[in-house]
């Protein structure tokens, strides 16, 4: 980059000055800014604000419950002055029918880049909730909601459905990214192969070893197989229920995915938290702090996501 959108070097800067360097125009592909009906710290709008005045290149909304494909279509027409290009996508749980392809289908019309396996109605993540006291639960669930119900992935004689197939399908014709959501990582790795072997070439994993199960070896293999692992900056940064590693994990997760293939999302807006651009600054000294050159930091926090996106995702959307 050059001009006024390049990155300033961070040699001879400390505190913010460094973290605010090595942030600049990186990609947050896990944003959970609002509206949601989980309490957020900040809108789509306040997002977008934030992470343009930090530099970001591109921020992908994720919500758990509707797609956020067409609020970055009215955001790109109102806020086509800021710098960062905010993208959706949408998460196949329930609420918009589960592995639902007419949903799928209208969400890549819209302008969809990551189409999201089921997470709060995956079998694993229901599995994973029920010794947690219902304080602790995730998500809490409000008095009178509906029941838990798992999001079907596989068919009696244990093939991935028809229905995800079609899905799959669509995502190879748009050449878009598939991630694992919370399936379990040996279920998501099954559906991966499936796809791949349908076209599709991106994928993504996110915060593997918490609820999708993955262990740093499997991170390892995954990576070497071409999925891209995205780890939580929430996870180190976030209030004390959020809080899951320390530098040694960082470290340790790294050294199995490779530089080559980890990437960091946020998975902040938690009104609780941290905001986001704030998560990003945190995690770019602490990998300063842990021997991460400038170069490799920003390959993690920006370059690898980019090529996972594709150049493409990140021309003007089309009103």
């Amino acid at each position: 980059m050059s001009g006024e959108n390049a990155a300033p070097e961070s040699d001879a800067l400390s505190g913010d000055e460094k973290a605010a360097a090595l942030v600049w125009g990186a990609v947050d592909l896990h944003c959970h800014s609002g509206p949601s009906l989980m309490r957020r710290r900040l809108d789509h709008i306040d997002e977008l604000r934030e992470a343009s005045a930090a530099g970001f290149r591109a921020v992908v909304m994720k919500d758990h419950y509707y797609c956020t494909a067409p609020a970055a279509r009215l955001i790109a027409r109102h806020y086509p002055e800021q710098m960062t290009r905010m993208r959706g996508g949408i998460v196949l749980n329930n609420a918009v029918g589960g592995l639902n392809p007419y949903a799928v289908e209208h969400a890549i019309a819209q302008g969809a880049r990551i189409i999201w396996l089921p997470t709060f109605d995956a079998q694993n993540h229901i599995a994973s909730q029920e010794n947690v006291p219902p304080e602790k639960a995730f998500p809490v669930r409000k008095s009178g909601a509906l029941p838990f119900q798992p999001v079907p992935l596989f068919d009696g004689a244990g093939q991935v459905r028809d229905e995800l197939k079609a899905i799959c399908d669509m995502i190879a014709a748009h050449d878009l990214v598939l991630s694992a959501g919370h399936v379990h990582k040996d279920e998501a790795f099954r559906i991966f192969q499936e796809a791949q072997a349908r076209g599709v070439r991106r994928f993504i994993m996110s915060h593997p070893e918490y609820i999708l199960g993955a262990s740093k070896a499997d991170i390892r293999d995954l990576a070497r197989w071409g999925v891209t692992i995205e780890h939580s900056i929430c996870m180190w940064f976030g209030g004390p229920d959020d809080r899951l590693y320390d530098s040694g994990d960082l470290v340790a997760f790294v050294e199995a995915g490779s530089i080559e293939h980890t990437i960091f999302g946020s998975d902040l807006g938690q009104l609780r938290n941290c905001t986001p651009v704030e998560g990003f600054r945190r995690m770019a000294l602490l990998l300063s702090d842990n021997g991460f050159s400038d170069g490799d930091i920003r390959r993690m926090l920006a370059d690898n996501a980019i090529a996972l996106l594709g150049e493409r995702a990140l021309e003007p959307l089309v009103s």
